[in-house]
């Protein structure tokens, strides 16, 4: 029996299963706000790293695309090239042989010659003709010389040069831009990592700090995800 005036027995029942109650519930719903953010740290971090492996795949698909573009153009600029460089020469030869002809006074050899002129050639003849070049020492020394000649096959050797460079400098970005997924897919693999094994920890400071890392490293992650192209 208790002595008069203590606590009933009842009173105290009460009271342990009241402390108990409060110093069992509040830690339980702090393991289970714990586990929630581990949680949405999981499933945020894998859909994130499934985004950037899925880029990183497309644009190397892009790179190998321009660096074959790149060497095609390059290819169709030689070709160009090498028929530039044919038709100067047959430019010189016929002029060469036009110019020896009218020497000696053979007219009906050089308007022979004179037919066998390219399209491309005529305009810098007449123009190189028109500066009165067998009297006129100031004149230059052939229709080559001339701003006239110009040859298309050589511009379009230019032209398409300066697309295999452009089209090679897009392959260059999208290479850089794929490896930059690809080490955004090492950061969230980290998050992943670490938020995985943050409940091994039983000791509370331990789980916040690695749970804090760990969303720390995931908003790194998205925050790549938002800034990089999207291919």
């Amino acid at each position: 029996m208790p002595e008069h005036g203590g606590p009933h027995p009842h009173e105290i029942i009460e009271r342990t299963a009241a402390e108990h109650s409060a110093s069992g519930h509040a830690p339980d719903r702090r393991e289970r706000v714990l586990e929630l953010i581990a949680v949405v740290i999981l499933a945020v971090a894998t859909l994130a790293t499934a985004w950037s492996g899925y880029q990183a795949t497309r644009w190397s698909g892009v790179q190998s695309r321009d660096y074959m573009s790149a060497s095609g153009l390059r290819v169709e600029s030689t070709k160009a090239y090498t028929r530039a460089g044919q038709n100067l020469l047959f430019d010189s030869q016929v002029f060469s042989q036009w110019l020896n002809a009218y020497a000696v006074g053979n007219t009906a050899l050089a308007t022979i010659y004179e037919r066998r002129f390219r399209a491309e050639f005529r305009p810098a003849f007449e123009a190189w003709l028109a500066t009165d070049p067998l009297h006129n020492p100031a004149a230059p020394a052939g229709p080559l010389y001339m701003p006239q000649y110009v040859s298309a096959d050589a511009q379009k050797s230019d032209e398409l040069e300066q697309q295999a460079v452009t089209t090679f400098e897009s392959g260059q970005q999208a290479s850089e831009t794929g490896d930059t997924y690809v080490l955004n897919t090492v950061f969230l693999a980290s998050a992943l990592f670490l938020a995985g094994i943050a409940s091994r920890f039983a000791w509370r400071p331990a789980r916040l700090a690695i749970l804090a890392t760990s969303a720390t490293v995931l908003a790194v992650g998205l925050y790549n995800v938002v800034r990089l192209p999207v291919q």
